[in-house]
């Protein structure tokens, strides 16, 4: 594959990056992508064993993963910082104080302003990609000088905004919108999601769900077999109150939309998305009545590989087009 502006921003081999997944992308997962030659990122509550409310604990729990990959690979790897609001600010605070202590060469930033830890997180000499929903978002985290924007279709897993732009209208958009290098996201996990990304303008591709679901990651095996057993429209999303989120269907979701449909107060749909939060699908294995974080290409995913073979897949497939179709895009 040729070398692209995210690639030669990031230093990797191959312009994949490995979506950050709350309590699925530890150390084995993000090594894995990286030593293939894409970007392994380090999600939150990555290698914890259970919940923990302490900012200190959290911290060095991260400090511990990022030392843990470097034992793994020479590559470059990110980590995920989750910018957040009032009180959650104080975990961020301390994952970015890692962060530089511990010179990790990248950092996805998401779910927060990108002007909060920008200058701060450069200024330490780490590339910033943050993560956005639209155009004028994008142009915002350019002001704000970040090296490059992730955007999402709505096809993507997990937590996102209220936009339904769909990865085929929102990748062209956002590439239109700013100068600097675009990855996208949702709905990709093969080689054809990534030279239809690569054609409607982003210059690398965002990959999560597709990750889950291999050897190395920290997804309970139940949640794995689940992914592999769902077919055609197995994800749904659920309205939150600051948020929507895509889950794998299961009962866990055909109780909570039951419970919003009837007018469930907002204190007991937090309270029931606590007792069924990701922890207790990702790490203690329970796959039909809590929350599995996962998108649309979920249907499509019928093996368990190693992240190796997810990578060299996409790589010996898109290969030989790289070139042709980069040379077709540029002619727009």
């Amino acid at each position: 594959m040729a070398k692209n502006r995210i690639s030669e921003l990031l230093n990797i081999r191959y312009p994949i990056i490995q979506a950050p997944m709350n309590w699925v992308s530890g150390a084995a997962l993000t090594a894995a992508v990286s030593n293939a030659g894409g970007l392994g990122t380090l999600g939150p509550n990555s290698g914890a064993k259970d919940i923990t409310y302490d900012v200190d604990l959290t911290a060095e729990r991260m400090r511990e993963q990022i030392r843990k990959v470097r034992s793994l690979t020479d590559a470059p790897f990110g980590v995920n910082v989750v910018v957040g609001v009032g009180e959650t600010v104080k975990y961020s605070e301390k994952i970015v104080e890692v962060v530089i202590e511990e010179q990790v060469p990248v950092v996805i930033a998401s779910v927060g302003r990108p002007d909060i830890y920008t200058p701060r997180l450069k200024a330490a000499g780490i590339k910033v990609l943050h993560a956005i929903s639209t155009g004028r978002h994008a142009k915002k985290a350019e002001a704000a000088g970040v090296d490059a924007v992730i955007c999402e279709g709505f096809e993507a897993g997990g937590h996102k905004g209220f936009t339904e732009l769909t990865t085929f209208a929102l990748t062209p958009m956002v590439a239109d919108a700013v100068s600097l290098p675009v990855i996208t996201g949702g709905g990709i996990g093969d080689a054809r999601g990534v030279l239809a990304a690569l054609a409607l303008g982003a210059d690398g591709i965002y990959m999560g769900t597709r990750f889950m679901a291999t050897q190395e990651s920290e997804s309970h095996h139940r949640v794995k077999q689940a992914i592999v057993a769902c077919q055609d429209a197995c994800t749904v999303t659920i309205s939150k109150d600051f948020m929507v989120a895509r889950d794998l269907r299961n009962q866990f979701t055909e109780t909570y939309m039951e419970m919003h449909k009837s007018g469930a107060a907002a204190k007991e749909l937090g309270e029931y998305l606590n007792a069924h939060s990701q922890y207790h699908a990702q790490h203690l294995g329970n796959s039909e009545a809590a929350e599995i974080c996962c998108g649309q290409f979920a249907g499509m995913i019928n093996a368990i590989k190693s992240a190796t073979e997810v990578m060299q897949e996409i790589v010996q497939a898109v290969g030989p087009q790289f070139e042709a179709l980069k040379e077709k895009a540029d002619d727009f």
